[in-house]
């Protein structure tokens, strides 16, 4: 996997050009405009992923270099699936990432009356019918891509029937599913989705808004367009998918009686390796416990990024790097993992911790002796200062910087070999201690008093810097390393649990943390030296503390897991 940022796009990227962002300027320019209004219209049946992020940054980002205004707007127009939290989430979502709505929030259901109305317009004028077909008998009378459709038996009713059941549907008369209210355009149409299109649905289901109000809700195709033109957006900028639907947002906005008439813009949606970021995936992932819910920090989830440590100023630049375009690619996540290395090396402090402790005995260091050694917070950034850590006989060091039979090109510790401890001393190990099991407990060295600081006066060099612990002064943590949670570089979203990794997580319970680390309670990510950058975790407490690994210090993960594919 790449871990330099692809080349593609990124000079138009860099110079924050792309086409939505020509035509917005045009626009403005011949004066068609003299403000634009921009929307990100989220529905809250989930939570919010990176690919939402790129749609965010778009929209917001537009609406700030133009001077103009974004609309945050709900979709909510199916409260089967649509719950409090998802809509809170979302508020919160945009905020992290760097934007705000102030006063322009808005909910489809703001409309719902409006919308109706305009709907026994378009009976009234010959435009839209009562349909009594199932739902299995509608998708297939519309026909194939080529095949045309057939009308149903029900398109000629007249407009005061179909005005005296669209007004009992709206009365909760019929159950679910019995009627729907269709637009009546043309049904040998090229484009499926103008054959009579589904415009409103019989669904008894309590919203988050209006409660029991209503017994009718309006398709998206319906109340989306009418949305963007009560609220008087200028570009409505969709992904690709929507394409098709233009010309039906179009044929709306040109039957009903609207005071502004948007344009829609097609882009390409984010895609992902690694990565999937279909909603339906997401949502099974939570349901059936593959994660620990919506916020796990291996979701590709805004919550999940925010708890991973993911700095928004990274997922920002990456968005900005993919830049803008018309036909859907897939770009490598590495992308993203370079810019979340890039801000958090110049952001993080350093500090040391040892995520898998090998006690160390110095046996010719006096004992029950404590020094301090000033170890400095930032090495690009001297205002950052400096700290203090405890130096003593007992200290700790990582396991895999310790091996009894070495291969050549090790030069970390070894039965007589001489390392450095960093901010220290010059150490060797002269024993090592083993349990029954014969397994590696504990190592006696010597030390150089004449090394501190990490120098030799007599100029003799080592090979290998060494983090370390006091054991006394160190705190025990718990540590989360996390992974990418699919080993395929495409995984399959039909069948996306045969694609997991199955080292997506490992939980290290016995690590040790500086004390400048355990008593911080910062929410900043923090670059443990030579392991990588770690945030507390919610589930962090004053008894327990835990961390998560926001990204490794170098990209190993395709390297580990032999990703497939």
């Amino acid at each position: 996997m790449t871990t330099e940022p692809l080349a593609a796009d990124t000079a138009t990227a860099e110079a924050g050009r792309d086409f939505i962002r020509d035509i917005v300027q045009a626009d403005l320019a011949s004066h068609k405009h003299s403000q634009v209004v921009t929307r990100f219209p989220p529905e809250p049946n989930g939570y919010l992923h990176i690919g939402h992020a790129k749609s965010i940054a778009l929209n917001f980002g537009i609406a700030q270099e133009f001077g103009g205004q974004c609309n945050l707007r709900f979709d909510d127009t199916n409260p089967t699936r649509e719950e409090q939290e998802y809509i809170d989430s979302i508020q919160a979502d945009v905020h992290w990432l760097g934007y705000d709505w102030g006063t322009n929030l808005h909910y489809a259901s703001d409309y719902f009356e409006r919308l109706y109305e305009w709907a026994e317009g378009l009976i009234r004028d010959g435009h839209a019918y009562v349909d009594d077909q199932s739902q299995e008998e509608i998708r297939t009378s519309r026909g194939t891509l080529t095949e045309p459709g057939k009308n149903s038996p029900f398109r000629d009713r007249s407009v005061d029937e179909n005005l005296d059941l669209f007004r009992r549907m709206k009365a909760g008369e019929f159950p679910n599913g019995a009627r729907v209210l269709r637009a009546r355009i043309d049904m040998a149409s090229g484009n499926i989705n103008l054959r009579d299109p589904v415009l409103y649905r019989i669904l008894h289901a309590h919203h988050p808004r209006t409660g029991d109000t209503w017994s009718i809700y309006p398709s998206y195709d319906y109340a989306h367009g009418q949305s963007d033109a009560i609220e008087g957006i200028t570009h409505s900028i969709c992904t690709l998918e929507f394409e098709d639907h233009r010309p039906l947002y179009e044929w709306l906005l040109d039957k009903l009686p609207v005071p502004s008439k948007p344009r829609q813009y097609e882009m390409a949606r984010l895609n992902l390796t690694y990565t999937l970021l279909s909603k339906r995936v997401l949502t099974q992932l939570v349901r059936d416990n593959h994660v620990s819910g919506w916020d796990d920090p291996r979701m590709p989830t805004i919550a999940g990024l925010k708890r991973r440590g993911v700095p928004p100023a990274a997922v920002r630049e990456f968005i900005k790097r993919i830049g803008v375009a018309k036909a859907n690619s897939v770009v490598d996540v590495g992308m993203l993992e370079f810019c979340i290395r890039e801000e958090l090396n110049r952001t993080s402090l350093r500090r040391m911790a040892v995520l898998r402790p090998l006690k160390v005995v110095i046996e010719n260091y006096p004992e029950g002796q404590v020094e301090e050694l000033e170890a400095i917070n930032h090495p690009d950034n001297p205002e950052a200062g400096t700290r203090k850590i405890a130096f003593g006989r007992e200290l700790y060091i990582e396991r895999d910087d310790f091996m009894e039979s070495p291969p050549k090109k090790f030069f970390r510790l070894s039965p007589g070999n001489e390392v450095r401890l960093r901010y220290a001393y010059f150490i060797k190990c002269t024993d090592v201690v083993k349990n029954d099991a014969g397994e590696i407990v504990e190592l006696r060295c010597t030390y150089d008093p004449a090394t501190k600081g990490g120098n030799a006066p007599d100029g003799r060099k080592v090979k290998a810097t060494m983090h370390w612990l006091s054991a006394a002064q160190s705190k025990p943590a718990e540590i989360r390393v996390y992974n990418q949670l699919f080993a395929n570089p495409s995984p399959n979203a039909g069948n996306f649990a045969a694609d997991l990794n199955p080292q997506s997580l490992e939980v290290l319970t016995d690590a040790r943390v500086e004390p400048a680390i355990a008593e911080s309670n910062s929410p900043d990510v923090m670059q443990f030296e030579r392991q990588g950058y770690f945030v507390r975790d919610k589930d962090s407490t004053a008894d327990k503390l835990v961390f998560n690994r926001t990204i490794g210090l170098r990209d190993t993960f395709a390297k580990e897991v032999g990703g497939k594919g």
